[in-house]
This record gives structure tokens, sequence and C-alpha cells, in this order.
């Protein structure tokens, strides 16, 4: 029963896979924008981080979101040279503009506080050089549009959002390209300007220092454009953080348009993990079930489950014995050193249950998909640790278990604000923690009791009731 029991676990799994599968191949092709725009939507993409990959996903989510808003301008994307030729030509097939460009130096690698995954920031400067444009709205890849924000073109020479008090954030700012302009911002960076964070949004911020005094945009109604530079309401850069103080969005300045997602690199919304970590993660899912489709990585996952659940139908048809892998022809010394070798391998073993199959999974597919996969790949080589070491189903599965109920916690969607949640989630933690603690000392315990009864290493001459094959449940 027990073995039906998580073999009835692990299809269950299964079965939440056919629940996006719908989405999950590629999103309707996009025809190309025809005829020239007045104005342009721009993203940058350059190579060299270990989240190339990630970043040319999270482009194509954005463009393809712009698409479906209908929004009248250009979507054109900044692209270093070395951009391989396919996401090139896949973005051109989205309706996208491709601009090819020569990665910026950056003066400021040699500064303390410099991080190196900002060095080709500055290629955000090339968005001076779209001349053929009267306006440019420049934006970062991790943007989430809500809602239309053409109007964003009435706004003047430079306008972007200040979502720290002192200093405004270059995740989007609005642009007058000017041939002058960008020669200027190439020769401050010939003579080193000043530039805290050597980034782009340090050098900006250096270049338009006095943008806090400026006055707050508000669209004209006879659709002009202004002169000048303002500043834009929060609503066109809401971080994320904001929302999860609340779970809802409350952003009294402006139109709520846009969410930001300023936060550590491996918290960005288009990881598999990011929801119900954040809850926001599964927004940006859903734009890009929508738009884009999951068609790069499904094969991948479905093999994965593939190989997962014949893991878990030989566990459960056969049981390796050890006792048949060694016999105790040496001296009790050397046999104290097998078993601490033994416990060795049962420690590792358990990690690696919990840890290999997080890192396998593709780190850009849908979390429902992700997590039911990872959970699956946990169950199964978790069922290797359990026939493999003779160890106790409960104990080893009781993290499994833990890890289901904190994304239960963690979903629950009916939480009046995002402190509440952060206070079930702690009490759910502090009350797991003890229980997971003590089954893996039970079975700690369990696996000394065996090693004392020598079942993994019997005596030289001592018979076996086991069959010559393994035996079956």
């Amino acid at each position: 029963m027990e073995e039906r029991r998580r073999f009835a676990w692990s299809a269950l799994m299964v079965l939440s896979l056919a629940m996006i599968a719908w989405g999950a191949v590629e999103g309707d092709a996009v025809p190309a924008v025809e005829g020239r725009k007045r104005n342009a939507y721009a993203a940058m993409m350059y190579m060299g981080t270990p989240r190339d990959y990630e970043f040319y996903v999270a482009t194509r989510v954005m463009m393809r979101s712009l698409v479906k808003l209908k929004v009248d301008a250009d979507l054109v994307v900044i692209a270093s040279v070395d951009v391989p030729i396919e996401w090139v030509q896949t973005l051109k097939e989205d309706g996208v503009k491709v601009v090819a460009v020569e990665n910026l130096k950056n003066p400021y690698e040699q500064q303390k506080n410099f991080n190196v995954r900002f060095k080709l920031t500055l290629n955000k400067l090339y968005a001076w050089s779209l001349v053929e444009y009267d306006r440019v709205v420049m934006l970062d890849s991790d943007n989430l549009f809500l809602q239309k924000t053409d109007e964003l073109f009435q706004c003047g020479q430079f306008c972007a959002v200040f979502i720290n008090p002192c200093i405004f954030h270059t995740g989007l700012f609005v642009l007058q390209p000017s041939r002058d302009v960008f020669k200027d911002m190439l020769h401050e960076l010939e003579v080193v300007r000043s530039n805290p964070d050597g980034a782009d949004q340090g050098f900006l911020a250096s270049y338009f220092p006095d943008l806090l005094d400026k006055p707050m945009f508000h669209p004209p109604v006879n659709g002009t454009k202004l002169d000048g530079t303002y500043r834009l309401p929060l609503g066109y850069q809401m971080d994320a953080s904001y929302y999860y103080l609340k779970l809802r969005w409350s952003i009294p300045c402006g139109p709520n348009s846009v969410i930001t997602f300023p936060s550590a690199p491996w918290l960005k919304p288009w990881y598999w993990w990011s929801w119900p970590v954040l809850p926001l993660g599964l927004s940006w899912h859903e734009q890009r079930r929508e738009n884009v489709g999951y068609g790069a990585e499904l094969p991948v996952m479905l093999i994965q489950a593939a190989v997962y659940l014949g893991i878990i139908a030989v566990t459960r048809l056969a049981r390796p014995n050890l006792s048949k892998l060694c016999y105790n022809r040496r001296p009790e010394k050397s046999l104290l050193f097998l078993h601490s070798i033994l416990k060795v391998a049962v420690a590792w073993s358990l990690i690696a249950t919990y840890t290999v199959p997080f890192f396998l999974i593709p780190r850009t597919v849908h979390p429902v998909l992700g997590w039911s996969v990872y959970l699956l790949g946990a169950a199964a080589l978790a069922s290797i640790a359990i026939n493999s070491f003779l160890l106790s189903p409960l104990s080893v599965l009781t993290p499994w278990f833990g890890i289901l109920g904190a994304l239960g916690v963690m979903a629950f969607p009916w939480y009046c604000d995002g402190v509440v949640r952060a206070l079930a989630v702690f009490a759910y933690s502090f009350c797991c923690a003890p229980v997971v603690w003590i089954q893996l000392m039970r079975m700690m315990s369990s696996l000394h009791m065996l090693l004392e009864r020598e079942a993994f290493f019997p005596r030289l001459g001592e018979t076996t009731l086991m069959s010559e094959f393994n035996k079956l449940y």
C-alpha cells in the first residue's frame, strides 16, 4: 500500500505537466510591423554573463507583450555584435528591429565597488543614436507591462522615475535621440566622468544631476510633446517589493502601468523557482505562456519526467541488497572504517536527492512545471536511497513533504497582506524544522542499528537467507 501511494504521488505530478502543456508550445507568430513609426520602445542585449539566455527570453516576452498591447511604436533591440544569429533572427520574426552595435568600453572597471555583471550596461547609451525616432522609451528586460504607456512619448528630452528617493532608476526612461548628446556622452566616458556604481545608472545620474528638482510629467491632453526634463510618476516603475508588502498595487502616483524587478539576479521573475516564493513570478510566466510559450524547454522536461518515472518503477520492482556487495574478510578496525564510509554515502545521497533535480531543470520553465518535475525527481532519487541503504521511507521523504507543504503555504492566495504571509511562512518553518530533524536523527539511528547487527556486512562463512536475485516487494 505504501508503494502504491508513493507511485500515485508520482503519477499526480505528471498530470500537472498536462495542466500547462497546452500553453507550452511557441506562441502564435507575430507579424512584422509595417511602416516606420515616429517613436520606439527599445531594449538592449549583450553577451558575457551566465544569464545571457534568460535575458534573451525576458526580452522576447517583453517585446511580444508590447505587440499584444498594440503600442503605436517600433520595437527595437540594441544588440551587441556577438549576440547569436539565431536569437537575432527570432527577434526579427517577432517584429523587432535589431540594431547591431559594438560594446562600449567601460572605463570604470577598476573602481572598488564595480560589479562585473554591469560591465556592458553602458551600451544603453546607444539609445541616443536612434535619431530616426522622435522619442525612445528605453527599457530593461525585467519590465512587466500591465497596460499601454504610449503617453510617455509626449515627455521631454529626458524623463525617469525615482524609485529611490534621491536616485532615479534607469529600468525605464524616456529620451529624445540626438547625435550631439550621444557624442558628448562618449566624450564623458573617455574623460571618465564621475560614476558612483560604474554602470549605466550611475553614469546617467551624473549626466542628469538636477532631475530631482524637475516637475512631474503629466501628458498633455492634446497629444503635444513636451520640452525639457521631467520626473515620471512611480506608476511607470512599480518596484515589485511594494506589492509584496500588501499583496496588491496601490501606487497613487500616475497610472499603475509597469512593474520592475530590481532585485537580486537569482530572484528575477523568469526563474521557475520565483513562484510561489515571490507571488509576482507567476504573473511574468503567464505573460510568457500567452506570448512566447515554452517550446524550447518542454522536450527537456518531458525527458526528465520519463527518466524519473523509470527510476521509480525500477526501484519499486527490485530492491538492491548491499549485503551481497561486501563480506567481512577484514579485521574489525577495517569494518568500522567501512561503516563510516557508508554513513557518509547515506548523507551525500540525501543531499543529492534534494539538490540534483533542482539544478537539472531548465531555469526559465513555468513554475508549475518546474516544481512538479523537481518533486518528481526528488522522489525518484529518494527511492534509490531508500532501497539501496534500507532506510525508512518516511524519514527520507519527510523533507519532500516539508517542501510540498511550504509551497502550499506560500501559494495560498487569500492572505490579507504580505506581513501575514511572511508570518505564516515563518510559523510553518518553525513547526516543520523540528519534525525534519527528528526524522533525520531516527534515520541515522536506524542505519547505525543495521550496521551494528551487520545487516550490510555479514561475517565470512555466515549464510544468508536472501535469494540469488534481489528481493522483490
